[in-house]
């Protein structure tokens, strides 16, 4: 934190996992920060995504879009990275008021 600006980022999901589950479990533990922190995920300002293949875009962003609500809409940007451990799907950085 710094500045009243959280910034998040990890892997922190389980390999073998698809990308849907990995982003569900991701989506947890950034929601258990932001409380930690005082904070909740309408206060996200922005969110990259790195997902180890953009083929899995379409889920992963299904499953983001069930979980922000609706009248929030953070600014968002994805890419295709190789992520930095094995089996890792997807990446999240986060940034958000506190």
């Amino acid at each position: 934190m710094h500045n009243g600006t959280l910034y998040l980022t990890g892997q922190v999901a389980r390999p073998g996992q698809s990308a849907a589950d990995q982003m569900r479990e991701v989506l947890g533990k950034i929601d258990a920060l932001l409380g930690k922190a005082g904070t909740d995920k309408t206060r996200i300002l922005h969110v990259q995504m790195w997902l180890d293949d953009i083929r899995d875009f379409d889920e992963v962003n299904a499953v983001w879009d069930a979980w922000m609500p609706g009248e929030h809409a953070p600014a968002r940007s994805s890419g295709e990275g190789r992520m930095a451990k094995p089996g890792m799907l997807v990446e999240l950085i986060v940034t958000a008021a506190v």
